[in-house]
């Protein structure tokens, strides 16, 4: 089962008794500043749950699948994401 941002909003309204119009606001202004911060090249970590960090891809050549051509693929940037303990401790 997966769930989607507007069941993860209802759920959290239940459990704190705030609106859902409160929640989404949060949680969209949660996201805002983890990725203004990781587009900076910071690191945001909360602890024993997640971090979000920017890692750099280094350019390399790769093949074309289509023809088999070679071509090389620019440098880029990425975000890793990591589970911290109590996450990982969780889904034991």
């Amino acid at each position: 089962m997966a769930l989607n941002k507007s069941e993860l909003v209802a759920e959290i309204a239940a459990k704190t008794g705030q609106s859902a119009a409160t929640v989404g606001g949060v949680i969209d202004a949660m996201f805002g500043v983890v990725s203004a911060e990781v587009a900076k090249g910071g690191k945001v970590t909360i602890p024993g749950y997640i971090s979000f960090e920017r890692t750099a891809r280094a350019a390399r050549q790769g093949r074309n699948p289509q023809t088999g051509a070679t071509i090389q693929i620019a440098a880029s940037n990425s975000v890793k994401i990591a589970a911290g303990s109590k996450l990982k401790a969780a889904v034991k």
